[in-house]
């Protein structure tokens, strides 16, 4: 008997041991997230996705995608007469292999049914809407990306966050003291605040601890208009990165990047649109520690004017390819393609065309992730229910009027999944 108590003893230390190695190994692998104790239960069961190295991680297998964007979400789940859009399309995505969503967890200042009407003050009928989002999302097995604020004036962003501390006599004069004074940042992390630790009054879910949500996002697209200011904003991204870590250390965070190059590797900047100098740096700003995924977008028509398709489809290669092994080889941290389509309003158009772009888009995406490769995924821009006239701009995909390009959406959706 006494034997017998030994070894069990000694059996349940040993059993103690590794089970500590295994979590200290979850805190401390390089680049992973730090798990806060009270949660790590849930993480360890598979509900959140995480990252280890250059790989999205859920249930210990690896995590790849096929997503969408949605921005206007919230908007038409704020009023009960739309609302049934988001469900139409979160049932459409999930019935056709789309599991990632990207939409906006922000409306700022005047706007039309804004999420925050003042700084700190905000209409709980929108927020609801928010709540429905989620919700249905869960529902439907659709996890959100959401970001946080926009870049441009659209939905208010970061300008109304500067004319809030303009209107409190703060000595503001540029939509750069977005990211510098002291003011604007206190209340963008009070936003920040507000909605990680949103109760969600559907589910009774915090935002924090929903795993419904894959990520979230600093901003939409963020850029500085002043040369001098990259110092700045590389010191807001560390910022607020930290942040919002520290509230909630289990979900995913990136920034919002669109991939530009900045001088932390020169020799880059040539495969900017134009070889231009853009604001932001794609390598130093998603080298800060606590940014767990780089984002790339992709707009070869916008960026690159009185072009030719050759000229086009050359830069799409070298932006897709040299991002990709970036993210492999210098970030060491998983990419996510987070916006790409193809206009209607650009010349020339055609289905076939908006389908061939897809199609290599895809491809590209999928050959990284099934060799091992950083890109787990992509997202559209964007997906639309039928009678949504009003959001058209171009780039809008209706899946009951697109069946060639529904059917590539679902061979991409495919092989993402067996790779899963």
């Amino acid at each position: 008997m006494g034997w017998n108590r030994c070894l069990k003893n000694l059996v349940m230390m040993i059993a103690f041991m590794v089970a500590l190695v295994v979590v200290q190994h979850v805190k401390c692998e390089e680049g992973d997230n730090i798990h806060d104790s009270s949660r790590i239960s849930v993480v360890q069961h598979g509900g959140f996705v995480q990252r280890s190295g250059t790989n999205f991680i859920l249930n210990n297998k690896h995590f790849y995608f096929n997503g969408f964007n949605a921005y206007w979400l919230m908007y038409m789940a704020s009023d009960p007469s739309t609302r049934p859009k988001v469900t139409e399309i979160l049932q459409q995505a999930s019935n056709h292999g789309l599991n990632v969503a990207r939409t906006w967890a922000f409306s700022d200042g005047g706007v039309y049914r804004a999420l925050q009407l003042s700084p700190g003050s905000y209409d709980e009928r929108v927020f609801r809407g928010l709540d429905f989002v989620i919700s249905e999302a869960r529902k439907y097995g659709v996890r959100l990306i959401l970001s946080l604020v926009n870049n441009w004036k659209d939905f208010g962003g970061k300008n109304q966050y500067v004319q809030w501390a303009k209107e409190h006599g703060q000595n503001v004069n540029s939509e750069d003291d977005f990211y510098t004074n002291p003011v604007v940042k206190q209340y963008y992390k009070n936003h920040i605040k507000a909605v990680l630790t949103r109760k969600n009054t559907i589910t009774g879910m915090a935002y924090k601890d929903d795993p419904t949500i894959f990520a979230w996002e600093l901003s939409n697209e963020p850029r500085y208009q002043q040369n001098n200011l990259k110092e700045g904003f590389q010191k807001w991204v560390i910022e607020m990165a930290a942040y919002v870590k520290s509230i909630d250390s289990i979900h995913l965070l990136e920034i919002g990047l669109e991939g530009f190059y900045g001088e932390t590797m020169p020799e880059k900047i040539q495969f900017n649109p134009g070889g231009q100098l853009i604001s932001t740096d794609f390598i130093s700003n998603n080298l800060v520690p606590q940014i767990d995924f780089a984002t790339l977008h992709l707009y070869p028509e916008q960026w690159l004017p009185g072009s030719d398709e050759a000229a086009q489809a050359a830069f799409v290669d070298k932006w897709v390819e040299g991002h990709i092994e970036d993210a492999k080889n210098v970030l060491r941290k998983p990419i996510v393609i987070a916006e790409f389509g193809k206009s209607s309003k650009s010349a020339g158009y055609s289905v076939e065309k908006r389908d061939i772009y897809f199609k290599k888009m895809y491809y590209a995406i999928h050959n990284s992730a099934s060799s091992g490769g950083p890109c787990a995924g992509g997202l559209i821009w964007q997906l639309m229910a039928q009678g949504m006239d009003g959001f058209r701009d171009g780039y809008e995909v209706i899946l009951q009027e697109s069946p060639s390009t529904t059917t590539i959406i679902d061979e991409q959706s495919r092989k993402m999944s067996t790779l899963s």
